[in-house]
């Protein structure tokens, strides 16, 4: 069979009496069989290393025997690869594998690329990377450059949301910020939050692509451009932030202390990437000054080895855990805060000296942190992390544990799970980070708002391996 193969822009043609290819469905984009010139083309992801990244290939071929069964090959290929209902493994270095459970084909996408995001390459990135992929699916793009801040937050206000199947954005996580809280401003908000949202790695901070494609493929476009075409909707909790009177949606962080100091205090360095944060963490020590913050939460769980072994359980058995939002959502608002900032019953006050405060969901919030390792994404809590202060040495030990989730074992690491907290400043001076975007260092309160949000996912579960401390 004469064998055309194009991989990625690059062609090249070689024969061979005896070609086999072996391809995991869930890497199957396309199969074509063109009756008039006798081909059969094959789109499909792969690797050319272990631990390499993913390509995206096209092979087509000359065929030789019935134009009947070739027709039929490509049509069955194609339902199994979409319709089916397989268990494939791409990411060999994850505990989970890739499901296929009746994904739509062709799926109408509303593409928002950030020029200038990250190192600036979002451009080239999708053209190179992304879009031969998605127009390989059948599926149809609306692509707009968002023009500076603010312009996906009133794209997605006023997204029409019948004319979509899912959002994928190609920036970092400042743009995810942007679209969520957008939708929290669209006439049907809830209805908006039911889009799914499919992020493609071109920012400074990509801790949601970390946490749906894991560490290995969380930077890698073809990756994240098969979880658009493939990804199946993942109901996730999202975080009401009360400030001032007014409330906006956070989807993954907020920091305080050292953590915020290093992500905003290294804005001007976003040509480095996200080697950035470990520039700043560095010299966050120097400094090593306290948070001036009293901490209040509603408590959950605080039992360290209780919520590893609740998420090895949810993990163990993990399935899709989507619930089709219903047929109509009309102009069902988002739900009211449930705590007043005044109620004291049943919180709990923590004000020891502390490096930072974290709080959140999703395990990474960079490559190198994992900071909430038994994060769910719909156990209806928010877990909180605060770092007691101690040593300029300690902290260097930890950030060693830090890309692996050690550090969660630490005794210096407080750990809980919360229905809700809040922030009282002691200082006039200090960060607040929210989803990486500059908030102000005032006083506020946040809640949880159970599985309002909707990601597509490759694994039904955040991508991320936590291990129990070794004794």
């Amino acid at each position: 069979m004469a064998v055309e193969v194009d991989v990625q822009g690059k062609t090249r043609s070689y024969s061979a009496e005896d070609s086999h290819l072996r391809i995991p469905l869930y890497d199957v984009v396309s199969a074509d069989f063109n009756r008039e010139v006798k081909s059969l083309e094959l789109g499909y992801v792969t690797r050319r290393k272990k631990s390499g990244p993913l390509l995206f290939i096209r092979v087509k071929g000359q065929v030789k025997g019935s134009e009947d069964e070739a027709a039929e090959f490509s049509t069955t290929l194609l339902e199994k690869a979409y319709e089916g209902a397989v268990t494939c493994v791409t990411n060999t270095s994850l505990p989970i594998s890739p499901f296929v459970l009746g994904v739509k084909r062709n799926r109408r996408l509303k593409v928002l690329i950030n020029p200038n995001g990250g190192v600036g390459k979002a451009v080239p990135l999708f053209k190179l990377s992304v879009e031969p992929v998605l127009r390989a699916a059948g599926c149809s793009l609306d692509i707009v450059h968002t023009k500076g801040h603010g312009d996906a937050f009133d794209i997605a206000k006023n997204l029409p949301l019948d004319e979509f199947d899912a959002l994928l954005t190609v920036s970092g996580d400042g743009l995810i910020h942007e679209v969520l809280n957008g939708f929290g401003k669209h006439p049907k908000p809830k209805k908006a939050l039911a889009i799914p949202v499919a992020p493609v790695p071109a920012g400074s901070g990509n801790g949601l692509s970390l946490n749906l494609l894991g560490i290995e493929d969380g930077f890698d476009p073809v990756a994240a451009a098969l979880n658009a075409v493939k990804g199946k909707p993942m109901s996730i909790d999202i975080f009401s932030i009360t400030q001032n009177g007014e409330t906006s949606l956070s989807f993954m962080s907020q920091a305080l202390g050292l953590m915020a100091d290093l992500d905003l205090g290294t804005e001007h360095l976003r040509w480095m990437g996200d080697t950035r944060f470990f520039y700043g963490f560095l010299r966050g020590l120097i400094k090593f000054k306290s948070c001036a913050l009293e901490l209040s939460y509603k408590i959950a769980e605080e039992d360290k080895n209780t919520m590893f072994n609740t998420l090895k359980a949810r993990r163990e058995g993990t399935r899709p855990n989507y619930t089709p939002p219903a047929e109509d959502l009309g102009d069902v608002a988002l739900p009211k805060p449930r705590y007043s900032s005044t109620d004291n019953d049943g919180w709990t006050t923590f004000d020891k000296p502390s490096l930072f405060i974290y709080a959140g969901q999703g395990p990474y919030v960079g490559r190198d942190f994992m900071a909430f390792p038994v994060s769910l994404p719909d156990d209806g809590l928010i877990d909180i992390f605060v770092q007691a202060k101690s040593t300029r040495g300690d902290a260097i030990a930890m950030m060693d544990e830090a890309p692996r989730g050690g550090i969660y074992w630490n005794e210096n690491c407080h750990y809980i799970k919360a229905h809700a907290y809040r922030i009282r400043p002691l200082s006039k001076r200090g960060s607040l980070s929210v989803d990486g975007e500059r908030y102000p260092f005032e006083e506020f309160q946040v809640e949880v708002i159970p599985k309002l949000a909707t990601l597509l996912s490759p694994y039904g579960c955040y991508a991320a391996e936590f291990k129990r401390q070794e004794s």
